[in-house]
């Protein structure tokens, strides 16, 4: 029998109870019609990428089913009719990987941390961002203080330097435009 995998999105205001129900459900619709379903993974309440029939999240399940077309379709009609199924996806399949699906090996993996790994996890990779320690040890070099006459003639300099590059500017336009008059008459 061809393979299947159907991912199905629920109404975000229904119990996980209910959700999980729907699951063994729709398991039930597919053995009564000749399949059987292989593995079914519950995700959990997660958000959407968009609004979904004015729901911003949504209960996440999905199904490998070993079953002929004719129960899939059957499936399919029963989650078009169910009014808390937002949207689904079934897809056929060569094959079934037999570890987790990647949303379920992200969860485990959270789920291993005990609390205080995590908060250390989180505080240490806070700190680092917004604080960088150098390991190199500090300066002995003495700040001098900057004498406040040799700072203003320094900037007088760069000012009369800055007018004189604005004056020859000035000359070079004119002088343009004297050359454009002389060609015209």
């Amino acid at each position: 029998m061809p393979l299947y995998e159907t991912v199905f999105i629920a109404r975000q205001d229904v119990p996980a109870q209910e959700a999980e129900a729907l699951v063994e459900r729709l398991g039930g619709i597919v053995a009564e019609h000749g399949g059987s379903v292989v593995r079914s993974e519950y995700w959990g309440l997660r958000t959407l990428a968009y609004r979904i029939k004015k729901n911003r999240k949504g209960h996440y399940a999905m199904l490998h089913i070993d079953a002929p077309a004719d129960a899939v379709s059957e499936m399919e009609r029963n989650m078009r009719l169910h009014e808390n199924v937002l949207r689904y996806l079934t897809v056929r399949t060569d094959a079934f990987d037999e570890n987790p699906s990647v949303i379920m090996q992200g969860r485990t993996s959270r789920e291993g941390r005990s609390r205080r790994e995590t908060d250390r996890r989180s505080s240490d990779s806070g700190d680092e961002s917004k604080t960088r320690v150098s390991k190199d040890p500090p300066a002995t070099e003495e700040i001098k203080p900057v004498d406040a006459t040799k700072a203003e003639d320094v900037t007088k300099a760069e000012d009369v330097t800055k007018a004189e590059d604005v004056t020859k500017a000035e000359d070079a336009t004119k002088a343009e435009d004297v050359t454009k008059a002389e060609d015209v008459t």
